[in-house]
């Protein structure tokens, strides 16, 4: 066969192909009666949607075809039968205001199968649905081979067994290799359909590039700028000058147009030697009162600069108290606040911290992003939990005095970024304070993390700063490759997982 097609061409359906189309579906569906469309029918569709339908033609001949119309699919329900989606057979159901590109019938002559043309058609598919922003396309997908096992079988019982390859089915087969899943099994989809017993299987795929459209003026970035501040600890004559660092760097950051700034974990620490004469319990507790002008000059200097800033961490004093929280301020001037989940032994022991309760995801105008203050980064749960939420961006600020420290930050933070199948961006403190008691001395080494798969670094690295050395780390994630990455990648750590074996849940 392949030695006799000079050419295959995909075109949109005419008129012109009615006989040629008419004669192909017959022979398609030999199995079943009145199975080809009308010319009058064939002519509203193309005179609704041209786009959507389309032939494939070898050497001028029609080999096969894929009709499809747009609905807007929440006003049908999810059980509902080929007669209804088509309005009766009339189509009326077409909308362009619609979200989901439905499939009306995808068919290849039998003499031209073998040769990959569905897959064509389907690819087609997908980059219209695509191009014209639909959230994905559906359509009732037969199992013509369900008649000879459906006095043994259910229809879920056949469906996990050709899912499994303990069933050959070539429709269906056909399909979940083109990377549609089946959602719901549908009851008398298809009138005269004796083969599938009368049963369909709704088939769906989710286009990942998707963006409903906005109520207000603002969009969500997916090419996202990340500024991490590798800040060095030196001494301070007092508040003012040490917020006067701080603006240099959401300057500097900002001035290569970031859209974050990452500070590090307890980055103020400098203005505890004020109070070095105090028992070191009490020095952080005296340290924790300038934490509101802290956030509050956090939140001036993100919309005088036009930036996201996540503001490290500082210390917080809530009745009574010690607690290590930090402040997401948005350009917008809103604030969120996180807190530190874990702390150590050494700050439980030293400074009497308590450990946070408050987990979650937080929006921006660049996507859904979390915060895990240092050793929180070691339980993979927290991570997971915010994944499941739908966290594209993990903003870690860190403190750690030893190389020993810093690595168990940094490589738990990597594993977070391929298990959640998102970004991880770590910044810390370098140099000493050798007049701040339990702050002596600082190691870090700020990075950005990616998921490894082709589209991203082979070593997971997207870029990372010289070690114990104060400096700004600039870098840019594409948001649009997580999405590529859980719906493509070699491996798919979110999807794959064995939720039938175990299960994650808040308490």
């Amino acid at each position: 066969m392949m030695n006799d097609i000079e050419n295959i061409e995909l075109k949109f359906l005419t008129t012109d192909d009615y006989q040629e189309l008419k004669t192909a579906m017959i022979a398609s569906y030999s199995n079943m009666e009145n199975t080809h469309w009308t010319e009058l029918q064939i002519q509203r569709l193309i005179d609704q949607f041209p786009e959507g339908q389309v032939t494939i033609k070898i050497n001028g001949e029609l080999a096969g075809c894929a009709l499809s119309i747009i609905l807007d699919y929440d006003k049908f329900d999810e059980h509902h039968s080929y007669e209804e989606i088509t309005g009766k057979y009339t189509f009326s159901t077409h909308t362009n205001d619609g979200d989901v590109l439905y499939g009306i019938d995808v068919f290849i002559k039998p003499e031209f199968r073998g040769l990959r043309l569905g897959r064509r058609l389907y690819d087609y598919r997908k980059e219209l649905c695509e191009r014209l922003n639909l959230r994905g396309v559906a359509f009732g997908g037969r199992i013509p081979n369900y008649h000879k096992y459906s006095d043994k079988l259910s229809p879920k019982e056949y469906i996990d067994k050709v899912k499994r390859k303990e069933i050959h089915d070539p429709v269906f087969n056909f399909q979940i290799s083109n990377d549609f899943h089946p959602s719901k099994i549908l009851k008398n989809y298809l009138e005269g359909d004796h083969d599938s017993n009368d049963y369909a299987v709704l088939l769906e795929w989710d286009n990942i590039y998707y963006e409903k459209k906005p109520k207000k003026a603002a969009t969500v970035k997916k090419v996202v700028r990340l500024g991490l501040i590798q800040w060095q600890m030196r001494p301070y004559k007092d508040f003012d000058e040490l917020m006067q660092q701080v603006e240099f760097f959401v300057d500097a950051v900002s001035g290569y147009r970031s859209d974050f700034a990452l500070f590090p974990e307890f980055f103020m620490a400098p203005l505890m030697a004020e109070n070095n004469h105090l028992a070191v319990p009490d020095a952080i507790r005296e340290l924790a009162k300038h934490s509101e002008a802290i956030v509050q000059k956090f939140v001036e200097l993100a919309m005088s600069y036009n930036i996201n800033i996540i503001c490290g961490s500082m210390p917080e004093v809530r009745e009574g108290k010690l607690y290590n929280v930090g402040y997401l301020c948005r350009r917008d001037g809103s604030t969120e606040r996180y807190e530190k989940l874990h702390v150590t032994p050494d700050e439980a022991k030293v400074w009497g911290l308590q450990g946070g309760s408050a987990l979650k995801v937080f929006d921006t105008d660049c996507g859904k992003i979390g915060v895990l203050i240092c050793y929180d980064s070691e339980f993979p749960e927290l991570s997971r939990l915010l994944a499941d939420e739908g966290m594209d961006i993990l903003f870690v600020p860190f403190l750690t005095d030893t190389q020993n420290g810093y690595s168990r930050v940094r490589l738990c933070s990597q594993a977070r970024a391929i298990e959640n199948e998102c970004y991880v961006a770590i910044a810390g403190s370098v140099g000493n304070l050798p007049k701040v008691e339990n702050m002596d001395m600082q190691y870090a080494q700020s990075m950005v993390f990616t998921p490894c798969d082709f589209a991203f670094p082979a070593t997971g690295i997207k870029a990372e700063a010289t070690p114990n050395t104060e400096m700004i780390l600039i870098a840019d994630v594409d948001i649009d490759l997580l999405r590529q990455l859980n719906q493509f990648g070699a491996v798919k750590n979110l999807r794959d997982r064995r939720l039938d074996l175990f299960e994650l849940k808040r308490k």
